[in-house]
């Protein structure tokens, strides 16, 4: 097996944090309680995996960078978004920290606002207040949907 790099060290440094703090997450959402499996999880997010093809490999580490760029993992999203952008030696300027925020006034006129268009969060909300089980995983469409015909 090919030695890993410093790059795919740091990912599975940051999927080993997740696990030891009850962050990391499988597939299917549910939280990981086996050591092995955050240890796969971890070497598969790397692209350092022995199951999978260079290119799948490729593929995984790709989808890692651009998720921790946004800020879209456990431990990033816990710390602040960012967190490990910042905190790397060799990070480049990431697209979040240059992009300028958006006055809320513009994003509200943007928004659902103008359409009156109820978000998903009310939407779910409504469906509690009426005492409907079972929506918790359902899209914004099946909810209205759920609405009216309940």
């Amino acid at each position: 097996m090919p030695r890993q790099s410093g790059r795919q060290k740091e990912i599975v440094g940051r999927v080993m944090h997740e696990y030891k703090h009850g962050e990391l997450e499988s597939g299917s959402g549910r939280k990981v309680r086996n050591p092995r499996q955050a240890i796969a999880i971890g070497l598969s997010e790397a692209g350092a995996s022995r199951k999978k093809s260079a290119a799948q490999n490729t593929r995984s580490r790709r989808r890692t960078e651009t998720k921790e760029r946004k800020g879209q993992t456990a431990q990033q999203q816990k710390e602040g978004r960012g967190s490990l952008a910042k905190s790397r030696k060799s990070a480049k300027t990431s697209r979040s920290t240059t992009r300028t925020t958006r006055s809320p006034s513009r994003a509200q006129s943007r928004g659902r606002s103008a359409r009156a268009e109820p978000t998903r969060a009310e939407l779910y909300a409504e469906t509690k207040r009426r005492g409907m089980h079972g929506c918790s995983r359902l899209s914004k469409a099946d909810l209205a949907r759920a609405l009216r015909r309940h």
